[in-house]
């Protein structure tokens, strides 16, 4: 695992509980300290680090926010370019496009387990955070089979369920399920704050749920949404128009009526969503990449393997 932050650190937590041997590396020597108190495994020198991956085959796993991905590529392509290699960035095209740059494509599966917290760091880890969770795992064109099934494997050892998608498709479906959502809190918090000690005094649950995430550390939601701009920038132009729109009807007709029915529609779909197993289909066989994508798009899940 390189980094232990908050995803990393509760990569490492989790794969060890799951029974697997698994060390860590963080540039942070305190954040090292407190994986070894803890009783992991873990260094603070990157070089020795990817060296005993590359003498195990370990699969490496990036977990350090993106604007330090490509200084990681960079030190695995000199001391372990024969490592299977994924990563849980919360973009997926970006940092694809990063690891062919670097030679490393042949032998990289992106994935990106959505599950998290609004803190971070090594205290803020949990071995359960990805338990229950969905964990997507990147099924691209050229996808080397034997690297997937290790990073589904990975995935379902944590406690998640996996599901297949092209980068750029999980990059649109993600801008609008969780990066539209962090650019919603941040306007919602600015909002409360806008109307002083009385409008925050009277906040209550949804003021709260609703900027849960506004609360996450600044650099990390700007990496995470600036990483995906294409795709963000389509979700927040619907978001404008349907608020427009959900103004003009207001102004006009004193209703809010449309918007407020439609999202109920929407929530309701979403609380009653239905998933399926994906079976029968091998990685490696012919056609398997589309057979995956498309049963991911439709509601289905890796369970086992």
């Amino acid at each position: 695992m390189l980094g232990l932050g908050l995803i990393g650190g509760s990569l490492l937590r989790a794969a060890v509980a799951g029974g697997r041997v698994a060390w860590g590396y963080n540039r942070s020597s305190d954040t090292v300290e407190a994986a070894r108190a803890d009783g992991f495994d873990a260094d603070s020198d990157l070089i020795a680090t990817l060296k005993r991956a590359e003498a195990d085959k370990a699969l490496i796993v990036i977990a350090v926010p993106v604007p330090a991905v490509d200084a990681v590529l960079s030190a695995i392509a000199e001391h372990a370019p024969g490592c299977p290699l994924t990563d849980v960035v919360s973009v997926k095209a970006e940092i694809a496009a990063a690891v062919s740059r670097h030679g490393l494509a042949p032998q990289y599966v992106g994935g990106h387990p959505m599950a998290g917290t609004s803190e971070s760091g090594w205290t803020a880890g949990d071995a359960d955070l990805f338990r229950g969770a969905v964990w997507v795992v990147a099924t691209d064109d050229g996808a080397d089979p034997t690297v997937w099934s290790q990073v589904a494997q990975l995935a379902l050892d944590c406690g998640s369920e996996v599901v297949p998608a092209e980068s750029a498709e999980h990059d649109r479906a993600a801008a609008r399920i969780s990066h539209l959502p962090h650019i919603l809190a941040e306007t919602l918090a600015i909002t409360g704050d806008a109307g002083g000690p009385l409008a925050l005094g009277l906040a209550a649950g949804s003021f709260r749920d609703g900027t849960r995430v506004a609360g996450s550390a600044p650099a990390l939601v700007r990496a995470m949404c600036e990483g995906n701009r294409d795709g963000l920038l389509i979700a927040m132009d619907e978001a404008l128009d349907l608020l427009t729109r959900a103004r003009r009807d207001l102004a006009e007709n004193g209703s809010t009526a449309t918007l407020v029915e439609a999202g109920y529609a929407a929530r309701s779909a979403y609380e009653t969503q239905q998933t399926s197993d994906i079976t029968g289909i091998t990685p490696g066989d012919d056609g398997w990449i589309d057979a995956m994508r498309e049963a991911g798009r439709h509601g289905g899940r890796v369970r086992n393997l």
